[in-house]
């Protein structure tokens, strides 16, 4: 199987372009860039130097966190923020330190289980996706830095491809259309692109699980899987700070390389960010009544909890120490000397152990949701690198007879690299719908059916004569379908109108239904598993001139007003539209 580089295809526009991926993590994040000269195959580049980082050559990622002074301005971001000058100017300033805040962007049908902690409140006058913007801008001003101090003539090149710069924005599997909004006004509000529809149109998405895909293909690490297309299908486990992303694919063909999702992707929150609050939460308790026990002290204790004993944590049968302070450091009733803290190898254990059980409880629905299908796994992400999570997956995955592996390379940096693969490349044609999606419809009233009477107050009548309920179901696309990205699914509808005028506002809502694979009767607008996908809207006014005038039952005139509702589901990003025939003429 040869290298990605060796089968990717020259790029065949008529400019030089560039593209960039920007990969914020929970705790962590990284950029990649590609420049595309027209013939040539492209070639991925990272940002590999960053302010406050000029002391470590080649590092890829900087910490997920900025500082705000209180009038919500951006004082420190990312390595700079880990400075020790800044973290004194931030205490004296008070400053507000803003870390964390990608989680505040999930889902409500995703539920974060805290343990009792509390996300760090955001600047005065900020949202959250203002404060992702601000995040966005610093990664760009970054990005735009790197490239003119390293490329020749750096300035006169970034002049001139500034304006069209296309972006790749990673997000974890369990992100939906409403993420993705959010995102593109955050790229707004960071000045990455103009409010516009040109401007959105150069913003695409990705999700962490077939980011992390093309980043293994890139890395070789798949190389055996890939070159033998067979009945076998392998899983991708990104392990990053907040989210396990789990995406399972199959081989379809090799030359051009074609992979499709066997499994709907899966997302959970139990990336390493977890060990870290339970570790916290744990010392809290233990240092109670020690001259530790102060919150600044649990800060700095678990913070070098993080950076030493969590990612070198293999075997619970050692004794554990966490280095925090000087060798005067002492305190044997709370197991201080020395300025370490000594921990039970059995206790940290447990501060990983709902991640591990979390992991292996997804791992193993994705292998029965593939029918069997999976029978290797690759781990990637930061939290990948950790020893303790590594053997335990592979332990108990063993007996379903699953191997484990990881890439040598910097897997950290793994959802930038792949994102840019992913717009390169685009080796998945087709994915397995997570949800089922619908629209609602009016149901023709049944007198004899108990249900139809318990909705009996809500009937309304058409000008045509029949009764009909509100809020029936119409599932377009049913869970667990495979989906091609050329796949177009349409519904014929039909409304009767008594005031034309309406058809300037004409609007459709796409609903998403979590709760299984039964199709639900009806939408339950308050229940948490249904929610609105999207609202498509579309100015009909153009058919009232065509539209034909009817009489009703009781002599009043209606109009009946025929259209489509198109969805493509097979792409990162929902599109959905009113299609409607206009005079012979299909808008």
């Amino acid at each position: 199987m040869k290298p990605t580089s060796d089968t990717r295809k020259p790029y065949g526009g008529s400019s030089r372009a560039l593209i960039i991926a920007l990969d914020v993590g929970t705790t962590f994040s990284g950029v990649s860039y590609a420049l595309l000269e027209p013939g040539e195959v492209p070639k991925i580049h990272g940002v590999t130097r960053f302010p406050g980082q000029e002391h470590v050559a080649g590092n890829s990622k900087i910490p997920s966190v900025m500082y705000y002074d209180k009038h919500g301005k951006v004082m420190a971001a990312g390595a700079e923020a880990d400075n020790a000058s800044i973290i004194s100017q931030a205490e004296d300033e008070e400053w507000i330190k803003t870390e964390l805040f990608k989680l505040r962007l999930r889902p409500k049908s995703m539920k974060l289980k805290m343990n009792g902690m509390r996300l760090s409140p955001l600047p005065r006058h900020k949202t959250s996706v203002d404060v992702f913007g601000d995040f966005l801008a610093y990664l760009f001003r970054c990005t735009k830095s790197f490239i003119i101090d390293t490329h020749a003539n750096g300035q006169t090149l970034w002049h001139h491809v500034e304006s069209s710069i296309e972006f790749v924005l990673s997000h974890p599997n369990g992100w939906e259309g409403a993420q993705q909004t959010k995102m593109r006004r955050a790229a707004v509000y960071g000045g990455l692109i103009p409010d516009m529809d040109e401007g959105r149109a150069r913003i695409r998405f990705v999700t962490e699980g077939e980011a992390s895909l093309h980043a293994c293909v890139q890395s070789g690490l798949a190389a055996d899987v890939l070159s033998n297309p067979s009945r076998h299908g392998f899983l991708v486990a990104d392990a990053g700070g907040g989210t396990l992303d789990i995406s399972s694919y199959a081989v379809r063909g090799t030359n051009p390389l074609v992979i499709e999702e066997v499994a709907p992707p899966d997302c959970i929150f139990a990336g390493s960010v977890f060990v870290s609050r339970r570790a916290r939460e744990f010392l809290e308790e233990k240092l109670k009544g020690s001259k530790y026990g102060t919150s600044d002290s649990i800060d700095h204790i678990t913070k070098r909890f993080d950076e030493t004993t969590k990612r070198l944590f293999r075997d619970k049968k050692d004794l554990q120490f966490v280095p925090f302070g000087s060798p005067l450091d002492k305190d044997l009733s709370v197991g201080i000397r020395g300025g370490q803290l000594k921990l039970d190898g059995a206790q940290v254990a447990e501060f990983f152990e709902p991640s591990v059980q979390a992991a292996i409880t997804s791992i193993k629905a994705q292998v029965d949701a593939s029918q069997g299908m999976i029978k290797s796994v690759w781990l990637v992400g930061g939290f990948a690198a950790s020893p303790w999570l590594f053997s335990q997956l592979q332990e108990r995955l063993a007996p379903l007879k699953i191997t484990v592996s990881r890439p040598d390379s910097q897997t950290s940096k793994a959802v930038a690299d792949g994102a840019l693969g992913f717009y390169c490349d685009h080796h998945v044609s087709a994915r397995m719908s997570k949800f089922m999606y619908g629209v609602e419809y009016l149901r023709e009233y049944d007198p004899n059916d108990p249900e139809h009477q318990s909705r009996k107050d809500r009937l309304c009548e058409l000008p045509s004569g029949p009764r009909l309920l509100p809020d029936a179901f119409d599932c377009i696309l049913a869970r667990c379908v495979k989906v091609k990205e050329s796949t177009v699914f349409s519904r014929k509808y039909c409304t009767e109108l008594t005031n034309l005028s309406t058809l300037s506002v004409f609007e459709v809502e796409i609903w998403c239904y979590r709760g299984g694979d039964t199709i639900p009767q009806w939408i339950l607008r308050h229940a948490e598993d249904y929610s609105t996908l999207c609202v498509v809207r579309a100015d009909l006014s153009l058919l009232s001139g065509s539209a034909e005038p009817k009489q009703g039952k009781n002599g009043k005139t209606y109009w009946t007003i025929v259209f489509s509702v198109e969805i493509h589901f097979g792409l990162t990003e929902f599109k959905a539209r009113i299609k409607w025939n206009d005079n012979g003429t299909i808008k």
